[in-house]
């Protein structure tokens, strides 16, 4: 997000979030099925073995990311919503928030639309309460930010937006491609898409409060 740094160079990373960032990056290049523990171990300058002084296994490394990224997404939107002035900034606040996610933390956003059926029962359901907690956070300030969904009969439509908007934005990482050419051109263009999606966020948000007008 955007008040979230840049990650360092991972020499000047803790030997823990060397483990995370190398992880992320390997499962969202080839899934979670296709990497090994001694292939990011490996990306790390250690043993796969040595891994193990840092997370019981893959499984675990899964679980960390994942609900590191739901909790970092719960906790900044809540920030975002309390801040500003009114549910308007609140709600510019947020799309800002996460298009920031979606296009400068590739590898983490890959993972959270993706690997959740790899995850442990009980981690699975950690994450899914956490992801509950931030749709419902986006709902709510949708529908003060535009009355026509605020009614009870217009509630559906404003989550079916929140999700659509989030498919939306989600998406935006799987069309970027993987040449280095291509990351220059989307590089140079970053401020031109978070533009972008942020208006079509909010075209989204503007053609609900539509139809529950006309409903």
């Amino acid at each position: 997000m955007g008040s979230m740094p840049n990650v360092p160079a991972a020499s000047a990373l803790p030997r823990r979030d060397q483990i995370r960032r190398e992880a992320a990056r390997l499962f969202a290049a080839r899934g979670f099925l296709g990497v090994g523990v001694d292939e990011i171990g490996k990306a790390v300058g250690i043993s796969g073995p040595g891994l193990y002084r840092h997370f019981a296994g893959k499984d675990a490394m899964l679980a960390d990311l994942l609900i590191g990224i739901s909790e970092r997404l719960l906790e900044e939107g809540r920030r975002r919503a309390g801040g500003g002035d009114g549910a308007a900034d609140a709600l510019d606040a947020l799309i800002s928030g996460h298009v920031d996610f979606a296009l400068d933390d590739r590898d983490l956003i890959t993972l959270h639309d993706r690997e959740l059926l790899n995850l442990k029962e009980e981690d699975r359901r950690t994450v899914r309460r956490l992801q509950r907690g931030y749709v419902e956070l986006w709902v709510d300030v949708v529908r003060r930010a535009y009355p026509p969904l605020a009614g009870p009969d217009a509630e559906p439509v404003a989550r079916a937006a929140v999700h659509a908007v989030f498919g939306l934005i989600n998406s935006t990482p799987h069309s970027l491609g993987p040449s280095p050419a291509q990351e220059d051109r989307v590089a140079l263009q970053r401020d031109g898409m978070a533009a972008l999606l942020h208006s079509l966020a909010h075209g989204a948000f503007s053609a609900a409060a539509d139809a529950a007008v006309r409903d």
